[in-house]
């Protein structure tokens, strides 16, 4: 078992505390994304759980075994960096096998190990070629492979794809999402970018000044966010943020924020909130639906502006005195500054506390 658990993890520099007493554990062969903004204390988690950093309090488990004082090469760790770090002088055979040379393994064995990895990570036939003659995409593979031709029990990834271009970001996450499920070990993967987390991983921590926000699958993460911090963090565009009082609309729970009342069909709301209780209404850009003139739960809204992305168009409408984002298809007709008619899908939004940003329902 290859597993990462950490117990009341904390680095501090000083009176700056950077992780905060931090409990994880991390399955055996899980890929684990740790995901927030910069400056939340990912990449230093990271570089702890490698022995990079030394924590300041806490202990540290990887495959059962207490590592806290072990170097980073006792670990049986192997890190990619943001930086591809290659030897320029060097072939790409040269720069996969080059730890292996160091730790004195026949050449052979060198060989055969390079060959493999390098057939699992289609770059056989560029064996022979230097950093220099190689794309971003093609030397982010190449450091992959360093760390791979190890086998090690853990593999750490930080922020591995943020010098590629969109594209070619887009191929390595499903590079990396392959290359996951044909080796099966535990990876533990850092970034701020919310579209990589949700793709690749099979849990997302997201992190917020060195605390743990929430901890579960993606899906559950985006649509059933802990607080008001994570729905903000998740999604894009960001999720809809109404102030508001519980009320009713007929036989049907709703939200009265500012002017206008906005019928929730399907609300499930917490048994212990009655009404005129004040909550934060959450709702993403695809809970807001058009609808039939005059049909139940219909509100009236007026397009400010649109944001056409190909199967969708993203549009800024006025809701009363506020304004939400609203994701429809892109056959929708749509006219600026024309009354819209609207109806909001209540199964699916979030209500949260507008003292502390605790998800309420």
């Amino acid at each position: 078992m290859h597993g990462i658990r950490l117990e009341a993890v904390r680095k501090a520099y000083g009176s700056l505390v950077i992780i905060d007493d931090l409990e994880l554990q991390i399955d055996d062969g899980e890929f684990l994304v740790l995901l927030g903004p910069s400056g939340c204390g990912k990449s230093t988690l990271l570089n702890v759980i490698a022995g990079l950093e030394p924590a300041t309090s806490g202990r540290i488990f990887i495959g059962g075994r207490d590592v806290t004082q072990l170097e980073p090469d006792e670990r049986d760790i192997a890190m990619v960096f943001q930086s591809y770090a290659l030897y320029p002088n060097m072939s790409v055979r040269q720069n996969i096998g080059f730890g292996l040379k160091m730790r004195k393994v026949p050449s052979a064995e060198i060989d055969r190990k390079v060959d493999s990895v390098a057939q699992l990570l289609r770059i056989e036939h560029l064996i022979d070629r230097r950093p220099a003659q190689l794309s971003g995409g093609q030397q982010q593979r190449v450091a992959i492979g360093r760390a791979l031709v190890r086998q090690p029990s853990v593999f750490l990834f930080d922020e591995p794809l943020s010098n590629l271009d969109a594209k070619l970001r887009a191929d390595m996450r499903v590079e990396l999402k392959r290359l996951h499920e044909r080796i099966g070990r535990t990876m533990v993967y850092v970034t701020h970018d919310q579209i990589e987390a949700m793709t690749m991983a099979t849990r997302i921590v997201v992190l917020d000044q060195g605390r743990i926000q929430q901890c579960d699958k993606p899906e559950v993460i985006y649509e059933r966010p802990a607080n008001r911090f994570v729905a903000s963090f998740v999604g894009a565009p960001t999720m809809n943020f109404l102030d508001g009082r519980l009320t009713r609309s007929g036989d049907c729970p709703a939200i009265a924020c500012r002017d206008v009342v906005i019928p929730l069909p399907g609300l499930e709301g917490p048994p212990a909130l009655a009404e005129g209780s004040p909550v934060v209404l959450g709702l993403r850009p695809e809970h807001v639906m058009p609808a039939e003139r005059g049909g139940a739960g219909t509100i009236q809204a007026v397009p400010l502006m649109s944001e056409p992305t190909g199967p969708d168009v993203f549009v800024l409408m006025s809701l009363g005195d506020s304004e939400i984002t609203a994701r429809l298809p892109t056959g929708e007709k749509i006219q600026r500054h024309a009354p819209l008619p609207i109806r909001v899908d209540g199964r699916r939004v979030s209500l949260f506390s507008p003292q502390n940003g605790a998800r309420l329902a």
